[in-house]
């Protein structure tokens, strides 16, 4: 998967966060998890656009450090989710795949980088 691919995936994940996280029952619980799941899906694709425009080596694995945080917060919000029955879990279930696998790919990007030190 190239950068245009993932950027594009990113961006993907996103929307499809917000549009989930609109459609969370209203309420004190639900609203808390809509606006968490809102932050750190748009995070992930706005902070991956800024790790392709990193100035050095270290900029991108800081930057790619904070996308894989974010990521990995979203699926915590996605199974909270489902862990207190808001939504169905086959409705969550592909968001919730989504996430894990942008998340193993951002650890196995990092750990490259890292080791390109």
């Amino acid at each position: 998967m190239d950068e245009k691919e993932l950027k594009q995936r990113t961006n993907d994940f996103a929307h499809r966060c917000v549009k989930l996280a609109l459609a969370l029952p209203k309420g004190q619980l639900g609203n808390h998890i809509a606006g968490q799941l809102i932050r750190c899906s748009t995070s992930v694709a706005a902070n991956y656009r800024a790790t392709l425009m990193a100035q050095s080596k270290a900029s991108f694995i800081s930057k790619l450090s904070i996308v894989l945080e974010e990521t990995d917060e979203a699926a915590f919000w996605l199974e909270f989710i489902v862990d207190e029955e808001l939504m169905k879990q086959e409705l969550v279930e592909p968001l919730l795949e989504e996430a894990r696998e942008l998340t193993a790919i951002f650890y196995s990007s990092r750990k490259t980088a890292r080791k390109q030190n």
